[in-house]
């Protein structure tokens, strides 16, 4: 069951169970309706807690529901129905609060969060905007300033800040978000703590020069991308709107035309894109290498001695009888692999693949890196892949030639002003020469360690709309 309701004491006690992050799929959507419901029909029930189990609170919308029509419910409308309960509605977050997470928290009466939770509004990664009051419920709290930076960034806020600017009213030390959720009923019950219902609060007044900084920064470091200047519009319009509910249908019309950009389907590519690039098409059961030797000196080596003992794995500079795998530094000689190990050799972007069955290419520039296979097994290589995943590195497996030095191959062998339509036809060729597992990788790779713009969605996918005639956003998206 996706949601259920139970009273403990006083205190009804709405309990999403939706994992692994508890996202707000339509059953959990309708679910949070019912256990309202349920919740406000028992007499018994002074105080109602809305929380989730597992690791998590909600951690924004389902992914399996992108692309597809919407279902009712729709979560503004059970954010509303949240927000108009006739009895105190107390959110218990932990772990995050995203999204339509934090918004379905700010729909209630008081908020309380474990120790370590982060909340945040990161839409704007996606191209869109929050399209269930955050944009307006969120000012009303925080104010206009702190909402615009960090809707517009994205950023996830710790639970400290978020105390102390407002989002949230309390830390609870307990233990569980049940603890610390019945808690904060009971505080507020006895009179000791009290309720805001948010969308009652004032709007904060109209600032046009905040408004126009950020227009003018925006203009500065983003001026191709859509969302962005879509959530000034929405936060300007919760200050000059006559009542929530003209902010909230304002919103959402932003919302429809995020959702209608191409750069929210080529920034949804990407999210797809990057969920799985270290897994082998095939392999399963794979288990990550334990004992790992690392060669010579390097500043990765170095993170990732810090990652072994969470890892679990045993890492040594001297390979012995038990190693099992060996990565070596750029320049090391493979000969100083022992036989019985998996030799991995680190290649920087501008040399020549090594001799060693398996190579991971560094890139210059963000966290992702690739590990092409020479000839090793699929699955030495996915194990491989999980025991740097193991150590917090990102890869994506590929296998010959190289995905990531093709890409940077074709940008450097023409001008600053082709790189991308070069990096578009390369992507063509690696698909056609099959040197990836999944064409998304392409995009990845491209966007993550070499600049290809991400609201384009990679130069494998503009390739591909370019050649079926379908029209591409253009520099000035956000007029």
């Amino acid at each position: 069951m996706s949601v259920h309701y139970q009273r403990h004491g006083e205190v009804g006690v709405i309990s999403i169970a939706n994992p692994p992050v508890n996202a707000l799929g339509q059953a959990v959507r309708s679910g949070l309706i019912g256990a309202l419901e349920e919740g406000l029909a028992d007499q018994q029930a002074k105080a109602l807690v809305v929380m989730a189990e597992g690791r998590t609170f909600i951690a924004g919308a389902d992914i399996r529901e992108f692309g597809k029509p919407p279902q009712v419910p729709l979560l503004p409308d059970v954010i509303v129905q949240l927000e108009a309960c006739s009895k105190p509605l107390i959110a218990s977050l932990h772990g995050t609060a995203l999204g339509g997470g934090l918004e379905v928290a700010l729909g209630c009466h008081y908020r309380v969060a474990l120790t370590g939770t982060r909340v945040g509004l990161p839409e704007v990664k996606l191209g869109l905007l929050p399209g269930a009051g955050g944009t307006q419920r969120l000012p009303r709290l925080v104010g206009l300033e702190r909402s615009l930076e960090i809707i517009t960034s994205g950023r996830f806020v710790e639970a400290d800040e978020a105390l102390e600017i407002g989002i949230i009213d309390a830390i609870s030390d307990e233990q569980t978000p049940l603890e610390a959720g019945l808690a904060a009923a009971q505080a507020v019950l006895a009179g000791q703590q009290q309720t805001r219902i948010t969308g009652r609060i004032p709007a904060p007044e109209s600032n046009p020069q905040a408004i126009a900084f950020m227009q003018e920064q925006l203009e500065t470091n983003a001026p191709e991308l859509f969302s962005p200047f879509r959530i000034v519009e929405a936060i300007d319009f919760c200050t000059k709107a006559a009542s929530l509910e003209e902010g909230l249908r304002r919103e959402r019309e932003l919302f429809l035309a995020c959702m209608d950009s191409p750069q929210r389907a080529g920034l949804i590519h990407l999210f797809f894109a990057a969920r799985n690039p270290h897994v082998v098409p095939g392999v399963d059961n794979a288990e990550p290498f334990k004992n790992i030797a690392l060669i010579g000196e390097h500043p990765l080596f170095d993170k990732w001695q810090h990652a072994t003992q969470r890892a679990e794995l045993t890492l040594t500079q001297t390979p012995d009888a038990n190693t099992e795998l060996c990565l070596l530094a750029p320049g090391e000689d493979a000969s100083a692999s022992p036989t019985q190990a998996m030799t991995v050799a680190l290649q920087t972007l501008t040399a020549s693949a090594p001799a060693t069955p398996l190579s991971l290419v560094l890139a210059e520039r963000g966290p992702v890196h690739e590990l092409v296979n020479h000839g090793a097994s699929a699955s030495d290589q996915q194990r491989v892949a999980l025991t740097l995943k193991a150590l917090r590195a990102n890869v994506v497996v590929s296998k010959s030639p190289s995905v990531l030095g093709t890409l940077y191959n074709a940008a450097q062998q023409t001008t600053a002003n082709d790189v991308q339509s070069a990096l578009e036809q390369a992507s063509l060729t690696l698909a056609q020469q099959g040197a990836c597992y999944r064409e998304s990788d392409i995009d990845l790779l491209a966007v993550e360690a070499l600049g290809y713009p991400r609201h384009l969605g990679g130069p494998h996918r503009q390739a591909t709309l370019s050649s079926t005639h379908e029209t591409t956003p253009s520099k000035d998206a956000h007029s």
